[in-house]
């Protein structure tokens, strides 16, 4: 399996419905158009294709300069613990380095804190740090 990383913005809307649903993230696929904007508008995206199949993605957004935040990191359940994600992680995060605040908001289960600690990231509630959040 061959993955190449690609950080064109402009995804095939049913390759990122499938993708979006195939991870259960329905509240992003209840308006694919809409999803397809936010792309459009990210400060980046990086997606990860195995040929012509999308199969993960990650998606930024901030300045670029002081703040970013991970808004999207997704991998099609076929293909998750494959090093996919933490490669597009490791890219965002490379080319986000000098960045002071990389932040991102996640549910709470074993294997996703485990991930973002791997990759650098600390739990607002083992630092020194808050966390607030307003969701509609």
């Amino acid at each position: 399996m061959a993955i190449h990383f690609n950080t064109s913005k402009n995804v095939n809307r049913e390759q990122l419905e499938r993708l979006y649903n195939d991870v259960q993230w329905h509240a992003y696929t209840q308006d694919v158009i809409v999803l397809q904007q936010a792309l459009e508008q990210s400060l980046d995206v990086i997606s990860a294709w195995n040929g012509e199949e999308l199969v993960g993605l990650i998606r930024i957004v901030g300045d670029g300069i002081t703040i970013i935040y991970i808004q999207d990191i997704l991998v099609l359940h076929a293909y998750q613990n494959k090093g996919i994600a933490t490669q597009l992680m490791q890219q965002a995060l490379k080319k986000y380095k000098n960045v002071r605040q990389k932040v991102l908001l996640t549910e709470e289960a074993p294997d996703v804190r485990h991930f973002y600690e791997k990759n650098g990231f600390q739990s607002c509630d083992q630092g020194s740090l808050v966390a607030f959040a307003k969701l509609s």
